[in-house]
């Protein structure tokens, strides 16, 4: 296409849409294969498999043609510490400098399943990693039932409106002894309660759902969902990990945490990718190609200013966008650049 634009603001309506490339690896949703078939004609044939998809985001599509991610030794000595002292990696570091990605990779070469995720917000609580219970919603259904049938109704399970939270899914028994991993993100963005309410549950592997627990002696054992959407048997009411799980916490060290919670963490500093890691991570993505071709843009982003937040997220956009625009003037291409590394803590 000698024209990369589809949108180009002319105000007359047209097709181009159907026109779009396949997303960048790290926007794709669908699975697909290395050689980026698939796109917006359709998802794939057969069911997706979310794992698969999650890793191919995170890691990247190409990955099988890395050798290596390059970590750096201090990395891989914390996450060997916190899997072996069975405790949470509380990772800080500027934003997308691969906080998150470290779980998935742990998770992939660990063979430790479908990484757990517990997006943090300011309104975020403990019971929202835990469990949900839709009192509401089962209300409602007896309700609608009755309304139906004119007579009294049987109740319907309460399991069925229980679903586990990240959290409380990662601690599950664990059937084969190994642990999930689970990654808490942002969590620097927490109410400023959150730290001190995790201890108990961070220290003692375990949770009542209190639903279930008043119900025991007629239910001792009782089906929810949890969060990876597959039923449980929880007896008793409460949840106890047989595995702990590898947690990572992770930060943009925009607050500190209680000693408390620091001392029940291994922590590591996460400095942005040097040279090795951030050429493994454009070949995972976008191709051996794209060194040679992207080549100036990675020697801009890493003779940064010291200090400056680029994001390695916004190089791997720009690498993309910028090869899209091969055809357009260098001008065109330059401001791109400039637009998609503006840094992130520059005043606009």
């Amino acid at each position: 296409m000698s024209d990369w634009r589809i949108y180009r603001g002319a105000g007359l309506p047209h097709d181009g849409a159907r026109q779009l490339p396949a997303p960048p690896p790290w926007r794709e949703f669908t699975a697909r294969n290395p050689e980026g078939a698939g796109g917006i004609d359709g998802p794939p044939d057969g069911p997706v498999d979310s794992e698969e998809v999650d890793n191919a985001r995170r890691l990247g599509v190409k990955r099988r043609l890395v050798e290596s991610f390059h970590p750096r030794p201090e990395e891989v000595e914390a996450v060997n510490a916190a899997l072996q002292l069975r405790r949470p990696l509380l990772v800080t570091g500027t934003p997308g400098t691969g906080k998150s990605t470290l779980a998935h990779a742990v998770a992939h070469e660990l063979r430790l399943g479908r990484v757990l995720r517990w997006p943090i917000v300011s309104r975020t609580t403990l019971q929202d990693g835990l469990y949900h219970y839709d009192a509401i919603g089962r209300l409602q259904d007896v309700q609608l039932d009755r309304a139906v049938s004119g007579d009294a109704v049987r109740q319907p399970p309460i399991g069925s409106y229980i679903r586990l939270g990240p959290l409380g899914t990662a601690l599950l028994p664990s059937p084969d002894g190994l642990p999930r991993v689970l990654l808490i993100d942002e969590f620097d963005k927490s109410d400023i309660d959150l730290p001190n309410d995790l201890l108990n549950v961070l220290e003692e592997g375990e949770f009542t759902i209190r639903e279930l627990e008043r119900r025991a002696e007629r239910e001792p054992a009782t089906d929810v969902l949890t969060d990876d959407g597959t039923p449980v048997t929880v007896v008793g009411g409460r949840v106890r990990c047989t595995a702990f799980p590898f947690i990572i916490l992770t930060s943009n060290g925009e607050r500190d945490f209680p000693a408390a919670l620091l001392r029940r963490c291994i922590q590591l500093d996460l400095k942005p990718p040097g040279e090795k890691q951030l050429a493994a991570m454009v070949a995972a993505h976008l191709g051996e190609e794209a060194l040679e071709e992207g080549a100036e843009l990675i020697e801009r982003f890493l003779q940064r200013e010291p200090g400056e937040v680029v994001a390695t997220d916004q190089l791997l956009n720009a690498l993309y966008v910028t090869q899209r625009a091969a055809h357009a003037e260098q001008v065109t291409r330059n401001r791109l650049a400039e637009m998609l590394l503006r840094p992130l803590d520059r005043p606009r």
